[in-house]
């Protein structure tokens, strides 16, 4: 975890490189580098400085991805076929959601080699906003990864796993760490 001051911005390459380092130091050094250690982030990560990053050190990663406008596109010119079934946390086929791979049908020049990108389309829960570009009536999202092997539900699960990270950063904001008891950044930092 990385405090900041509240006026930070979001989306940081800079930050998401600085705790990923940290992180990676606490690995036994045989394990610091390659492909055995899978960095994931939120869209936060999705920027071409941070997978450019973890691309030059050989790290596998699997970052949110904010779709372009150009998406809506892409994603209608995904066959019916090419979609499969998504799965629940219990490895079960999640109803009313789908994955698909978008990688030929973008361009990703400026991106690293290798980079995949998969998108989910799911029927929004109750009270779920969509967005205009969201197709069909299903909430579009995507996410990049430079894994090459695994069936497209397992490894949008892997990435979508990531979510406990999500709600642990939630519990801490609740349990106070927004309202932080010293005045200066600092003193905070102690």
């Amino acid at each position: 975890m990385l405090l900041r001051p509240g006026n930070a911005g979001a989306n940081t390459a800079a930050d998401h490189v600085t705790v990923a380092t940290a992180a990676l130091a606490q690995l036994p050094r045989r394990l610091r580098r390659g492909r055995s250690v899978l960095i994931r982030t939120d869209s936060g990560g999705g920027t071409h400085a941070f997978v450019a990053w973890a691309h030059q050190r050989r790290l596998a990663y699997s970052v949110g991805f904010t779709l372009p406008e150009s998406a809506t596109e892409a994603i209608a010119k995904i066959p019916a076929g090419a979609w499969t079934p998504a799965h629940n946390s219990d490895g079960q086929p999640r109803d009313g959601a789908w994955v698909a791979e978008l990688t030929g049908l973008m361009d990703l020049s400026g991106w690293p080699e290798g980079m995949r990108v998969l998108v989910r389309k799911e029927r929004p829960h109750p009270g779920a906003q969509l967005r205009i570009t969201d197709p069909d009536g299903n909430r579009c999202t995507a996410f990049a990864t430079n894994t090459r092997r695994g069936q497209l539900a397992d490894l949008e699960l892997r990435h979508h796993r990531r979510a406990r990270c999500e709600d642990r950063i939630r519990a801490a904001k609740d349990t106070g760490l927004t309202n932080l008891p010293l005045h200066d950044f600092a003193q905070n930092q102690l």
